[in-house]
């Protein structure tokens, strides 16, 4: 290997302004460290990662990206490696390029470039709509060795890092920007940092190299990126970690002298290098079947189309309710023998609902401060404080991440709400310690409803009353420039249970993820009064009716049954697992004839640049 055996890298770990990429090559320059050989920035460091429709506007081409970098910083004469759209011949590309300062100090030289390959669309992804893939994986020489770059899902198919490992690569950089998903329990790390880690560390121990992993900070549009950027020894040994949720430079010193004497130990490499000629037959035979079984299936799809073949993702229950009650009327669960009872949420049911709650809170937190703050330019929020606990948890949330001094709660009765729930609200804020006010809205429903309809029922008032509410939070966020934050659960958007553009019409929700059980679990986290927690659920638009009089079913019987639904899991298979089938069926019905509420207008399309089906553009955009 030519060049030093040693190398001090930098983990540049930083949040990029969404489609700023001026401002963003300014702040990849003010973070180049003055003591290291090598810093490495995560994948789309320079736009941010969730542009969609934008990636054009945002992409750079490869001699574009070396003008905007300009001249290397004075005394920061380091290699850089970083993740961008580049605009290309074919199209638009997301790739990672590794530069090196020229000689003579004035620019910087392009050494490689990286296309990503693997473009995820899935999920919470959908790359390939706007991105072409790369078709090729190579390592290359640099001053300090033999080097690859990834970016992202490339790390997780095996056969990428082992290209790069056959082609003598002996440090691997990974530019990534995954989003934190999965808060369980005891987590220490959101779940797929977790399978990060797996994978850096079984992909170093088994090709022995070193292996830096760049991942982006920030949160976009409601994606929170965590960070927590690694480095690998060739051994699988875990060398240094940036911390969730903020910026930072980590040093990694990568000495490759460790990589002779672990492949020694472990020649896996060595083992993989003979025996690929071997198997090359075999992958090539494995293609080929894989081909000819693909076009099998095209061919028998196409003879079974229009048969009639149904059954939708809830197995085919139609119209909720009425065929829960049919199935049971059937004896689904076995009433001829008598031996099977209705499934009640066990411990395995509860235990999948469980979150990490100081995880949750810290990811929240860095929600509300990146949305609030640095991606809208606000300050402040307002907060409509009902006296239930979703409200007290936004509030809480809200004053830990902005200070109590710049989040205002709005208590806003009626004449049907209920004392309790101003004395909740009231002790809630006062706990807080966030800045209060109250507007009865008593006239003001009134007034409408005599305009409207004097014989308007009670359910019409409580739909008017929290649209009302909803236009006197926006007009307090007016009035102070603070910036109106919700407070819904998950499960009441899934089960529908809202008013439409009423409580579900604030910018941004930091509780829209979490089902109901786990926002009380968070509650209890965040020292919420008891006698918030453990009340009734209620929406207390109606006098004496609470959720579960509304919904036919309680949250705890609930979630588990979305939990399932959200899974994948049709209506059949839980009813086989000893589900009570109505509770089910009143679940699927609510959840399969709500998704209207979940979305914005429908809108006829009549055009190729209709908004949110052509064109598109992120939220935070």
């Amino acid at each position: 290997m030519a060049g030093s055996h040693r190398l001090r890298a930098t983990l540049c770990q930083i949040k990029p302004r969404k489609g700023a990429v001026a401002a963003n090559v300014a702040r990849v320059r003010e973070a180049l460290p003055a003591d290291a050989g090598l810093a490495v920035f995560p994948e789309a460091v320079l736009s941010g990662y969730f542009v969609k429709g934008a990636a054009n506007e945002v992409a750079l081409a490869p001699a574009g990206l070396v003008s905007a970098l300009g001249a290397p910083p004075a005394g920061r004469d380091c290699d850089l490696a970083l993740g961008f759209y580049e605009r290309g011949r074919r199209g638009v590309y997301n790739s990672m390029a590794y530069l090196t300062p020229a000689p003579g100090g004035d620019r910087y030289e392009l050494l490689h470039l990286h296309r990503k390959v693997f473009l995820p669309t899935y999920g919470l992804f959908e790359e390939e709509r706007f991105i072409e893939p790369g078709r090729e994986v190579s390592a290359f020489d640099t001053r300090f060795g033999r080097f690859g770059m990834l970016i992202c899902e490339d790390l997780w198919h095996a056969i990428t890092p082992s290209i790069l490992a056959l082609d003598g690569a002996e440090l691997i950089l990974a530019g990534c920007a995954s989003p934190a998903r999965g808060f369980r329990a005891r987590s220490v790390r959101p779940e797929n940092l977790e399978e990060w880690d797996r994978i850096a560390a079984r992909t170093a121990r088994e090709h022995g190299v070193f292996m830096l992993v760049s991942q982006l900070a920030g949160s976009e549009g409601g994606k929170i990126f965590p960070g927590g950027s690694s480095a690998w020894g060739p051994d699988g040994a875990l060398l240094e970690r940036a911390p969730l949720f903020a910026e930072a430079s980590v040093p990694a010193e990568v000495d490759f002298e460790e990589i002779p004497r672990v492949r020694t130990a472990s020649p896996f490499l060595a083992d993989l290098s003979t025996a690929l000629p071997r198997l090359r037959r075999s992958l090539d035979r494995a293609w080929e079947g894989s081909s000819a079984r693909r076009r099998m299936g095209a061919a028998a799809g196409a003879r079974v189309a229009g048969k009639g073949v149904g059954g939708g993702v809830g197995g085919g229950v139609d119209g909720g309710k009425g065929r829960a009650e049919e199935r049971k009327g059937e004896g689904v669960w076995g009433k001829r023998d008598g031996e099977r009872a209705p499934h009640r949420p066990g411990e395995r049911d509860r235990a999948a609902l469980e979150i990490d709650a100081p995880l949750v809170e810290a990811a929240l937190i860095e929600f509300i401060r990146e949305e609030v703050v640095r991606r809208r330019g606000f300050a402040a929020v307002v907060v409509g404080v009902s006296g239930g606990v979703d409200s007290a948890v936004s509030l809480a949330l809200a004053a830990r991440a902005l200070g109590p001094e710049n989040v205002f709660g709005f208590r806003l009765p009626c004449a049907t709400s209920s004392p309790a729930s101003l004395t909740h609200a009231a002790l809630v804020l006062e706990q807080v310690g966030a800045r209060s006010g109250t507007i009865d809205i008593s006239a003001a429903v009134d007034a409408c409803a005599a305009a409207c309809d004097p014989a308007m029922t009670p359910e019409r008032r409580g739909n008017l009353a929290a649209r009302i509410r909803a236009a006197i939070l926006f007009d307090q966020s007016a009035r102070l420039g603070a910036l109106p934050l919700g407070t819904g659960n998950k499960s009441e958007r899934l089960l529908g249970y809202y008013t439409w553009h009423g409580d579900d019409s604030p910018p941004i929700n930091p509780l829209g993820d979490l089902l109901k059980t786990q926002v009380w679990q968070l509650a209890r986290h965040l020292d919420i009064p008891p006698e918030i927690v453990d009340k009734p659920a209620s929406a207390d638009l109606v006098q004496g009716v609470d959720d579960e009089d509304e919904l036919g079913i309680g949250y705890h019987r609930a979630d588990p049954i979305l939990d399932w639904l959200l899974k994948g899991h049709g209506v059949d298979a839980l009813v086989r697992r000893g589900f009570d089938p109505e509770e089910v069926g009143i679940v699927w019905g609510r959840l399969s004839s709500t998704h209207w509420k979940r979305e914005l207008a429908t809108v006829a399309t009549l055009s190729d640049s209709s908004i949110g089906a052509s064109y598109l553009r992120p939220v935070d955009y």
